[in-house]
């Protein structure tokens, strides 16, 4: 039975005094309606992102004391870059537009080393944006070419400074080489695999090459036009950068081939035309790509590098003497003791050292042999074999020892740990093409890692505290 209603709209049920569900509802809305036209609108604060504001900024104050960027600059304006400057064109009172110091353009590459930058164009654009860069700029601006070519056509200088620097280092009594490491680490190629072709291809596309820059000249020297010569220009020169890689690549066929039938290879060999010098390297992943051999040699009681060398074979068995050599002649002294892996100790090597210093390398394990009843002869690999020389008898008997055994292990904490820096710090593919423009590469790594053991072995050359291991450095 449906309830009944009075005139109100009441049903004379229990809860007919309370109001309804609309009703609360429309005496609230008039209720904030009569608030709001009471108070009125609500004021608030919103953006205004058109507004130009001027900010009074001191660089000096960007940093904080101790920052790792005010390291890199005390250590740059130490320096002597007198063949940096030797190469600048512009001179006072002369004309042309004055050249940025290369305390800033060195300052800003060991900074970016040490961050893990190893792009040009991405270190201008932090120049503009980050404060550290900001601040080793000073304001200066510095546009991507200027950093791209300041980093390449300093090897010398980079490598005179490694060699003043560990000087220093070592008249600090924090290089005492005593023992050095050596190891090399395969850094991949600014080449494609597909850009490695046979010496017909490499003919046919030198000749297109040619012929296309004979077309772009006659062009340029026909039009009139300002913007089309422009473009033109710009074809030409990289249609005659890449005639130039080609005939590199040409060049280098010979070798290759040579050491293609050393090793035993019956296909033809093959070049780059992006980058002739780079080499098809097993990488350590197994696979096989377009590498350089970058090689480091670091003490092993401070883990300074204390030489640098760029290698376009796969191998690390003929790299052993060379870097000795340079060593020698980089501190005019050579350690009393050489840790290398496995890969290192061709014999030749061996003996080519053994007057200089001690080799201390794994002996690799003998060939299998039976007797004539097919058991297996037991062998000694350290036991002297009939055609070894005096000096590889003596390495094979002295890795036998317990004392070898255990001074070849700091082969692994220094050496490994060298190149695992390495690869922290952005060394994992070449941001440039050809060896020599590598090793610069190469050499900064070199110099941010030594920059950085300074701080922790010599502080004071920074006028920073003396650390723990600094002292411990020094009372070794």
């Amino acid at each position: 039975m449906e309830p009944t209603t009075d005139d109100g709209g009441r049903s004379g049920e229990l809860f007919d005094e309370l109001p309804r569900p609309e009703h609360s509802r429309a005496a609230a809305a008039k209720t904030t309606v009569s608030s709001a036209s009471a108070s009125g609108r609500t004021r608030v604060i919103r953006p205004n992102r058109e507004q130009v504001e001027l900010r009074p900024m001191d660089l000096e104050s960007l940093l904080p004391e101790g920052h790792r960027a005010r390291l890199v600059w005390a250590w740059v304006e130490r320096q002597d870059l007198s063949a940096m400057y030797e190469v600048l064109k512009v001179r006072e009172g002369g004309v042309g537009r004055s050249a940025i110091a290369p305390e800033i353009l060195l300052g800003l590459w060991l900074y970016a080393t040490l961050e893990g930058v190893g792009s040009a164009r991405q270190l201008s654009r932090l120049v503009l944006e980050h404060d550290a860069y900001r601040w080793i700029s000073g304001g200066v601006q510095v546009n991507h070419h200027s950093l791209s070519d300041f980093r390449v056509v300093h090897g010398a200088a980079l490598d005179e400074l490694l060699s003043t620097s560990l000087a220093a280092l070592m008249s600090a009594g924090a290089v005492k080489l005593q023992r050095v490491a050596q190891d090399g680490v395969r850094v991949r190629a600014n080449a494609g695999a597909a850009s490695f072709r046979r010496k017909a291809s490499l003919q046919d596309n030198l000749e297109q090459a040619r012929e296309r820059v004979r077309q772009l000249k006659a062009e340029l020297d026909a039009d009139p036009a300002q913007h089309s010569r422009r473009k033109i220009a710009a074809q030409q020169r990289a249609r005659r950068e890449m005639q130039q890689r080609l005939e590199q690549a040409l060049d280098r066929l010979p070798e290759l081939e040579a050491i293609k039938r050393r090793n035993g290879g019956k296909s033809e060999a093959r070049a780059s035309s992006t980058d002739a010098e780079a080499s098809v390297m097993k990488m350590a992943d197994g696979g096989f790509r377009p590498a350089y051999n970058a090689q480091f040699a670091s003490d092993c009681d401070s883990q300074v590098i204390v030489g640098v060398e760029v290698s376009t074979s796969g191998s690390d068995m003929a790299q052993l003497a060379p870097m000795l050599s340079q060593v020698e002649q980089r501190l005019g002294d050579v350690p009393a003791q050489w840790l290398v892996d496995g890969g290192f100790p061709a014999h030749e090597q061996i003996d080519a050292v053994a007057h200089k210093t001690e080799v201390y390398a794994p002996v690799p394990e003998p060939r299998a042999k039976k007797d004539s009843q097919g058991n297996e002869i037991a062998q000694d690999k350290h036991e002297a074999k009939p055609d070894d020389s005096t000096a590889v008898a003596q390495w094979r008997q002295r890795m036998a020892t317990d004392e070898a055994k255990q001074l070849y292990k700091l082969r692994a904490a220094t050496a490994e740990c060298v190149n695992a820096q390495a690869r922290n710090r952005g060394l994992q593919r070449m941001p440039v093409r050809g060896r020599a423009k590598v090793r610069c590469v190469a050499l900064l790594f070199a110099l941010a890692h030594n920059l950085m053991r300074t701080v922790a072995l010599v502080p004071e050359m920074f006028g920073l505290g003396r650390t723990p291991s600094a002292s411990a450095a020094g009372a070794a």
